[in-house]
């Protein structure tokens, strides 16, 4: 079973929901986590909200402070922000470390009605990454 974190400033909404995304889609293949190198000390509503219309439950995560000492007990960590990225050190163990640059949808302004749809758009964005990875990681296995 593949371990997976991923990695974001807040750990509130993209890794969030793509800890959600990726035990939903793939649990019989891998294990995901997530983690913030600041953690906001909360789930976003938002995450919570867009998560729930397709049917996965975030609402009893917590915010998570990345623990750098434990990070080869992974096989892969995936930042999925800038300040994450940098944050995060450069790992010399078995863990591989992949970025994905995704934008922050709590920084979206607009009405509620644009914020949720923007949500949608950065859920559906991480779930297409999450297949993509799944599927050349999965290739490479065999």
């Amino acid at each position: 079973m593949l371990k997976v974190i991923f990695i974001c400033t807040g750990n509130s909404c993209r890794s969030q929901m793509a800890e959600g995304l990726a035990n939903s889609l793939y649990g019989d293949i891998l294990k995901a986590y997530s983690a913030g190198s600041n953690p906001a000390g909360y789930v976003h509503p938002l995450a919570i909200d867009v998560m729930k219309e397709i049917g996965i439950d975030i609402s009893g995560n917590i915010s998570k402070k990345l623990d750098t000492s434990n990070l080869s007990d992974f096989d892969y960590a995936i930042t999925v922000c800038g300040e994450a990225n940098e944050a995060c050190p450069n790992i010399l163990t078995n863990c591989k470390k992949l970025h994905w640059e995704i934008k922050d949808p709590a920084r979206f302004e607009g009405s509620l009605e644009d914020k949720m749809n923007f949500f949608r758009i950065i859920r559906d964005e991480i779930k297409e990454r999450i297949i993509s990875f799944v599927n050349e990681v999965t290739k490479k296995i065999g």
